[in-house]
């Protein structure tokens, strides 16, 4: 399975870096093209390759680590997203709740992008804490997963555990969607589960 991370902000480059750690290759894309990557990529050598932006659309797992805003461009990147799956990591601050008309930011997401599988997760932690180890003590810290894909949300769960995390899927978007969302009661929670 290969991997791209779009966008190279505080989240991106802590999701980066635990790929890194990790031993995990992955592509790392951003608006402002593979240049703006560089000092990223060096630091991260070996684990870390700067892609256009039609590069990294490519990937098996596209994780978008952008504004919420965003998306809707990143979508416009791939001519098609079927038997894709993208993960959503971003939060919507600063959104207007009328932009997501009531829905889940997750599903507002999955509507962008048809024919892909879309699941929620690394949006809980700030990015200083999610670019740590998160094996302390022999204990791991949670990440929460939500997804309508019960084969997605499975694969996404691995990465998660491949990563140091402690996965816990909650259920589909519609289900647990809003816990995940920005003021959600599991966001920027740092819950740790015995390894």
């Amino acid at each position: 399975m290969t991997y791209s991370i779009i966008g190279s902000g505080n989240v991106g480059s802590a999701l980066a870096r635990q790929f890194a750690r990790s031993g995990i290759a992955v592509g790392m894309a951003n608006t402002r093209g593979p240049g703006s990557i560089e000092t990223l990529e060096k630091e991260l050598s070996g684990y870390v390759v700067a892609l256009t932006l039609a590069d990294a659309v490519k990937a098996d797992v596209v994780i978008l680590a952008v504004p919420f805003s965003a998306h809707v461009d990143i979508a416009h990147a791939a001519k098609q997203w079927t038997d894709k799956i993208v993960v959503d990591a971003m939060n919507t601050y600063g959104v207007p709740p009328e932009a997501l008309k009531g829905q889940p930011s997750t599903a507002v997401v999955a509507s962008a992008f048809p024919g892909a599988s879309v699941v929620k997760t690394f949006n809980q932690l700030p990015a200083k804490l999610l670019g740590t180890n998160p094996v302390e003590h022999g204990r791991r810290r949670v990440m929460f997963l939500a997804g309508d894909d019960a084969q997605a949300t499975l694969a996404i769960s691995k990465l998660v555990d491949d990563l140091g995390f402690a996965p816990i899927v909650l259920g589909t978007l519609s289900e647990v969607g809003t816990l995940l969302d920005k003021g959600g009661a599991l966001v920027l929670q740092n819950l740790i589960k015995q390894g």
